[in-house]
């Protein structure tokens, strides 16, 4: 897949690379002969998925960089090492997300849903953004489950269960790469949400639900769609929803320039306190 029928291999780094969406996604994206830049928070999975990548046919080298996006210092290390590694990223690919943990508060002290899915991403493509030129693209990887923004659950000073933190951290998401978007204007790279479709059967919906879920490569190829199709030029700002295959509203506090506001000040605030 190319973008603008431009056929050079793209520099991609994607997070959550080692099980599930990601890794499925991982495995087109070398296919296609792109170079990728895989995360992952285990090393033992990191190594073994990068032997497999490296295995296919005309991939690339993968590089392989561990963290855990859990801690917001891990992400601002992150983001170091692949800056000072590469002057350009054509793609980020916010894939890494959690739902249910036997540990449900980070050593910082915040809900780790909220700090995984939505604050890690939103540090990382901050961190990134010198790297990131106007044709480069951010693709965040939302949800059909959004739910209104606790900003003291946000924070860490409210608990919630499980199915309410993922859907507030996913629409979390969703608001931020609206702002962030609105922010970078036709300066900066496109950013997209997208939910990837309902209950494909990753670890997450397994381990949550207790089903088998959808197919995997479902999820991916639009991943793929969003990081390098033309489908999705014109797209900064927008949310894609994959169970009805075109872009539509996000729920409607994603698109409240208020309370998008009030969730930025938020974030950066907690950034501010905690890098």
């Amino acid at each position: 897949m190319q973008v603008n029928g431009d056929p050079t291999p793209k520099t991609i780094l994607l997070t959550g690379a080692t099980d599930g969406i990601g890794l499925v996604t991982a495995r087109q994206l070398v296919g296609a002969g792109h170079k990728l830049l895989l995360h992952g928070r285990n090393p033992e999975k990191l190594a073994r998925v990068a032997s497999e990548l490296n295995g296919l046919a005309g991939a690339q080298p993968v590089e392989c960089y561990e963290a855990d996006l859990s801690q917001m210092t891990a992400v601002e290390a992150l983001a170091k090492v692949v800056s000072q590694r590469h002057a350009h990223l054509n793609v980020v690919i916010n894939n890494a997300g959690v739902f249910s943990t036997p540990h449900t508060t980070t050593a910082e002290g915040l809900d780790v849903r909220f700090a995984v899915n939505a604050l890690a991403p939103y540090l990382l493509t901050l961190r990134l953004m010198p790297l990131l030129g106007e044709c480069s693209r951010v693709v965040n990887l939302s949800s059909a489950a959004q739910a209104p923004v606790e900003l003291e659950a946000l924070k860490g000073n409210k608990a919630l269960s499980a199915s309410a933190a993922y859907a507030q951290s996913k629409l979390a998401m969703t608001m931020w790469t609206r702002s962030v978007a609105l922010g970078v204007g036709d300066s900066g790279p496109i950013l997209v949400a997208v939910n990837p479709a309902s209950m494909l059967g990753s670890k997450m919906v397994k381990d949550a639900y207790g089903v088998a879920g959808g197919d995997l490569s479902i999820g991916a190829d639009i991943l793929c769609r969003a990081a390098l199709s033309e489908e999705f030029e014109n797209a900064s700002g927008k949310y894609f929803d994959n169970d009805s295959g075109q872009f539509r509203p996000p729920h409607p506090d994603g698109l409240n320039d208020a309370k998008c506001l009030a969730l930025i000040d938020t974030l950066d605030a907690m950034l501010a306190q905690l890098t």
